[in-house]
């Protein structure tokens, strides 16, 4: 098909800002930061190489994920701690982009769509954008799965994040494996970095820069219930749903503050009437 002739002026077409963000009430970092003093560490949890952890965290407490070993990459669903809400990573990313750090917050799903957590600090923020266009925490790619993994090679691979998110969360809550793959969803990919290849707009990985004693934190804004994956392809430098790359565990420790940060509440549910014009 051949180009018309103003196809330089359509390229050349301003792009708009899909959801400007100016009217979201932004977090009170400083508050959050100062509620930290004096905070004392209630449990610890850990999510073996190639395996799964889940985790509760109330409302107003703050919870780490902690590398403690080597480079390791993990996926991180996240749910109300009744499991009606559920991470939405799309909304998310179309709120706050492909990749999060601090200030950003990971929001639920419809029709609560409010504040599940909000990260309050990232000790990976000084990586930013590299030359490829990578970044890291990002909410663009799925989780590895089973499915594709079959489709791409027609293998059975079980120790994928999809398959290990689904064992944790039917252990921790007396599911059967069917009720809760219903319930596992996109992920935030902690401590991956990856991108979008400029020449064909495909998803890439590279090697996290995560290093020991990295740590990604989040405020939780409402009670939660958490479900954390060391990916199997460890730091996803070069493949993943692999049993060769190098793994590491993952910690996840939370935190009670001695107070909420002052003036804080727990985010009300979504406004809108759900009339859906009716």
């Amino acid at each position: 098909m051949c180009e018309p002739k103003d196809a330089a002026e359509r390229r050349a077409r301003p792009a708009v800002i899909c959801y400007p963000t100016e009217t979201l009430p932004h977090p009170d970092l400083a508050g959050y930061r100062a509620a930290r003093a004096g905070w004392k560490r209630v449990a610890s949890h850990v999510a073996d190489p190639r395996e799964a952890a889940c985790f509760e965290v109330p409302a107003g407490h703050f919870f780490r994920i902690v590398s403690v070993e080597g480079p390791q990459v993990g996926d991180l669903n996240i749910w109300s701690a009744d499991l009606s809400e559920r991470f939405y990573s799309g909304k998310t990313r179309a709120l706050h982009g492909t990749h999060l750090s601090t200030g950003d917050r990971l929001w639920s799903s419809f029709p609560t769509l409010r504040p599940l957590a909000t990260i309050t600090e990232d000790t990976l923020d000084w990586y930013g954008i590299d030359a490829d266009g990578g970044s890291v925490h990002d909410v663009i790619g799925t989780r590895c799965d089973p499915y594709t993994h079959n489709l791409l090679s027609g293998g059975q691979y079980h120790h994928c994040c999809h398959s290990n998110l689904t064992r944790a969360l039917a252990q921790a809550r007396g599911l059967s494996l069917s009720e809760a793959e219903a319930l596992v969803h996109d992920v935030l990919n902690v401590f991956m970095c990856t991108g979008f290849t400029r020449d064909t707009g495909q998803y890439f990985m590279k090697a996290s820069p995560v290093r020991p004693g990295d740590y990604l934190e989040f405020f939780a804004e409402t009670d939660l219930f958490g479900a954390l994956s060391a990916c199997p392809g460890g730091d996803c430098g070069a493949e993943h749903s692999s049993d060769t790359a190098a793994c590491y565990p993952l910690q996840i420790d939370i935190y009670r503050p001695d107070a909420p940060p002052a003036g804080w509440v727990s985010p009300t549910l979504n406004g809108y009437d759900r009339s859906h014009g009716v």
